[in-house]
């Protein structure tokens, strides 16, 4: 096994079972050769690793589109054509993850990397792309873009997708080389009413004349397909929900560990912090589906602090790695928080300060 000198990377993502299709996250350390993952026990990881990834001749798909309800997986295919999926918090840590990954593959097979460049060819929208072909492909129901229902800012709206979901979906479809030559693409297709945007944040952006681009790369905002007669903003497709639950504008999100409230055990969850309100929500990342919050907290008027990571302080149960930050609310309710680094710890409390 590799020294601990040799890590490149190390965190919590997601994992899909080989034969059982279940998601169990795990800590996953990335060595100049191989991906290994080990399962959380009691607020730590294990010693030895429950499986090894090698990455000789291994490929990566980010995005992938296997699973439509999470769009933040990426696939492995290893050289014996094995597929290991694996998901992450957000979409910026998707692609760091997939970026860091490809580094090492392309380190260990420099032929791979060679072949990849002398294929490569310019991007030329006008000679390569018929949008109407492109729309009516991401229209289809097996292969396109699922229209679901999302949230903003307090609102949620049916039968719509966000930006980030189309840019996936152009790269992983070979329509654009980069996520940038995505946007390109998408703008035209705003440009040209066949995909609309719904709600404020995409609405701004379609008329920011400052902007070159009129599409955003986002998770949060959001578009639908332009459909006869359909009123994106009519009260049908719009729907008034509780102000806790979806409002505030996402500042920051990751993986976390917290500990239970009554048994004290420790869990792997996926972390949203928001502001205007503040508010810091988790999820099951393991759930199908996981865009419910299995829990959260108001931070106005909360406390946060980091705790020792000499000794178990009390309150904590488990043999837990360290690391650990505490938030008192001003209902006295006490959460202990576990971050997978020192600095990954300080991230999180000075970002929750900030809007708390």
């Amino acid at each position: 096994m590799q020294g601990e000198t040799a890590v490149i990377r190390q965190g919590f993502l997601v994992k899909r079972g080989h034969f059982v299709h279940n998601w169990k996250a795990r800590w996953f350390v990335l060595y100049k050769d191989q991906l290994l993952y080990h399962k959380i026990e009691g607020g730590k990881k294990e010693s030895r690793p429950r499986g090894i990834i090698s990455l000789v001749g291994c490929t990566v798909y980010c995005p992938c589109l296997d699973y439509e309800n999470r769009p933040l997986v990426i696939k492995l295919k290893a050289k014996n054509s094995v597929e290991h999926f694996l998901e992450a918090s957000c979409r910026e840590e998707r692609d760091s993850w997939a970026e860091d990954i490809n580094v090492v593959i392309r380190a260990i097979n420099p032929e791979h990397q060679k072949q990849l460049c002398s294929s490569d060819t310019s991007f030329e929208i006008g000679a390569n792309i018929c949008l109407s072909h492109v729309i009516k492909e991401m229209q289809e129901t097996n292969s396109g873009i699922k229209e679901m229902t999302n949230g903003e800012y307090g609102n949620t709206y049916r039968q719509c997708f966000t930006g980030s979901t189309v840019i996936d979906w152009l790269v992983s479809k070979n329509v654009a080389h980069s996520r940038s030559d995505a946007v390109t693409v998408a703008s035209l297709l705003i440009e040209d009413d066949l995909i609309k945007p719904v709600g404020d944040k995409s609405t701004k952006a379609r008329w920011n004349i400052v902007s070159t681009e009129q599409f955003l790369d986002d998770s949060t905002a959001l578009y639908c397909f332009a459909k006869s007669g359909r009123k994106t903003d009519s009260p049908n497709d719009k729907i008034e929900i509780p102000h806790i639950d979806l409002s505030g504008k996402i500042v920051k999100q990751g993986f976390l560990m917290k500990q239970g409230h009554k048994r004290k055990n420790w869990k792997v969850r996926s972390f949203v912090l928001r502001e205007d309100p503040s508010h810091l929500h988790y999820y099951d990342p393991c759930k199908e589906p996981n865009n419910e919050p299995v829990g959260g907290m108001s931070l106005r008027g909360c406390l946060i602090s980091a705790l020792e990571d000499n000794g178990i302080p009390p309150g904590i149960k488990g043999n837990v790695q360290g690391n650990l930050f505490k938030i008192i609310t001003t209902n006295d309710v006490h959460y202990y928080i576990q971050a997978g680094s020192s600095a990954e710890r300080s991230e999180w409390i000075h970002a929750i300060k900030r809007v708390s």
